[in-house]
């Protein structure tokens, strides 16, 4: 009970998982090469010693023990805050281990269908809080068919389903895809994938259930290699976590596990509510990424005595733009926060769903601009290794010189940040989840026709246009 250490942490994934990668069956991931440096990454949010990060990572439960902050449910402003400090300070597996505010935020809404239902949300969270649990976001179907609905797929399984109902909980089969973290978490909190048709009952299911439960397999892909060094890749080193495939064959889920068995009308409501606390903490983390991506166009610029060039000027206002607008949706989503029956908050949906939209639909315009800039240094910049050779180290240091103040040291380690992030490993990885993660740019437009106040600018369009 409480918060773990790295190293307790380590020990308590040695739990007989089933895992796969590159076609290995890996029986213990915690003494694995491949999973090294993923598992390391994953470990240090568990380094609560750390004064710099403490508060942004601990806070005081109702009873007054301390728990991990993406635990900790909002109920006032600062606590909107907190939580984007939190996100900023920690990987993306403690940051997926926010899937239990959707579940917490239809907490009534399932009580009013199933009490029980409720009661195993509270149980769930709070064992999960109570041992400082790491859980994954279990969402994607296959989808097979995308003209077809889940019962009409040739292949039944092709969305998660029910296949057996027992006295002792229920029987699921099918798959669920782009599981951040799935191999280094503890928990697989499973949510239906979208809203769903009286016919399709046996699909509107929700629950949670440990990673090392009897049928549960998780085939595992990274962008990048098992190793990475610092200085050529400082942000795949840090950021490199594998996605992982999860399959479902026949697994019983206990009734106390279970939060919906078939209830139709709360299918949709849960996958909204992810929807939102996944995007928000996207949103954190895409405003930090484009204040960094401006800070490197700047480094740049003053590396290469352009800092007062007009073309230079143009290209980092433009950067200097996204950065801000990311910003300001975020201070306005907490600012203008909702509040629910419970006393829980929520960021304002519509600041939300409209500053990952603009994140998603300008990222790319964003990656040219920087990539531009910098020039064709960013893809064929030898490596540290040979700034070290004695001899290639030489003509490096002659060559890449630019003026006096700048260490050949910084301007690699510029050149390899804007390469990590925006074309090679981790930088390929960021072009698709700037689009994907939290639903695709259709899936935002539908977000935004849902929470923009259509009715309010249909009465100002006719109230301008003279129409009484």
């Amino acid at each position: 009970m409480g918060l773990k250490t790295p190293e307790q942490y380590v020990e308590s994934l040695r739990d007989g998982r089933v895992t796969y990668w590159d076609g290995e069956r890996i029986d213990d991931l915690t003494t694995h090469p491949r999973f090294r440096q993923a598992l390391a990454i994953a470990a240090a949010d568990y380094d609560y010693a750390d004064a710099g990060r403490r508060d942004a990572r601990v806070y005081r439960a109702e009873d007054g023990s301390e728990a991990n902050r993406i635990y900790q449910i909002p109920t006032e402003e600062d606590h909107l805050r907190r939580r984007m400090d939190f996100f900023e300070s920690s990987s993306i597996v403690a940051q997926v281990t926010g899937v239990y505010m959707a579940l917490l935020s239809e907490r009534d809404a399932v009580a009013a269908i199933n009490p029980q239902y409720a009661a195993n949300i509270e149980a769930v969270y709070r064992h999960a809080r109570d041992n400082d649990l790491r859980a994954a976001e279990v969402i994607t179907d296959p989808k097979g068919d995308r003209k077809r609905r889940a019962h009409e797929q040739d292949d039944p399984d092709l969305y998660l389903r029910i296949v057996e109902r027992n006295d002792r909980g229920i029987v699921v089969r099918g798959a669920k895809l782009h599981i951040t973290g799935a191999s280094l978490c503890h928990e697989l909190v499973v949510l239906p994938g979208k809203g769903l048709k009286p016919e399709e009952a046996d699909y509107a299911v929700a629950f949670s259930i440990p990673v090392n439960t009897p049928g549960v397999s998780i085939i595992n892909k990274s962008f990048a290699n098992a190793e990475h060094e610092t200085f050529d890749a400082p942000m795949t080193a840090r950021n490199a976590i594998p996605e992982g495939f999860v399959i479902f064959d026949d697994v019983l889920v206990p009734w106390d596990r279970v939060f919906l068995a078939g209830e139709i009308d709360l299918s949709a409501k849960l996958t909204r509510s992810l929807g939102l606390w996944e995007r928000t903490g996207g949103l954190t983390e895409a405003a930090h990424r484009a204040e960094i991506f401006t800070g490197l166009a700047q480094l740049v610029a003053e590396q290469q005595g352009k800092e007062r060039d007009i073309a230079i000027l143009s290209s980092i206002a433009e950067l200097m733009q996204f950065a801000t607008v990311l910003r300001i949706m975020l201070e306005y989503a907490c600012a203008n926060y909702r509040t629910m029956p419970s006393g829980m908050i929520y960021p304002d949906v519509l600041a939300v769903n409209a500053g990952k939209f603009h994140y998603a639909s300008n990222y790319h315009r964003i990656v040219q601009i920087l990539q531009d800039m910098a020039g064709g240094l960013v893809i064929t910049l030898p490596s540290v290794k040979d700034l070290q050779h004695p001899e290639a180290g030489a003509y490096m240091r002659k060559y890449l010189h630019t003026k006096q103040g700048i260490a050949v040291e910084d301007r690699m380690r510029v050149f390899n940040t804007i390469r990590d992030m925006t074309a090679d490993s981790y930088g390929g990885w960021l072009l698709v989840t700037a689009l994907q993660a939290g639903g695709g740019l259709n899936a935002g437009r539908i977000m935004l026709n849902r929470a923009y106040d259509i009715e309010h600018a249909r009465a100002a369009a006719k109230k301008a246009a003279g129409i009484s």
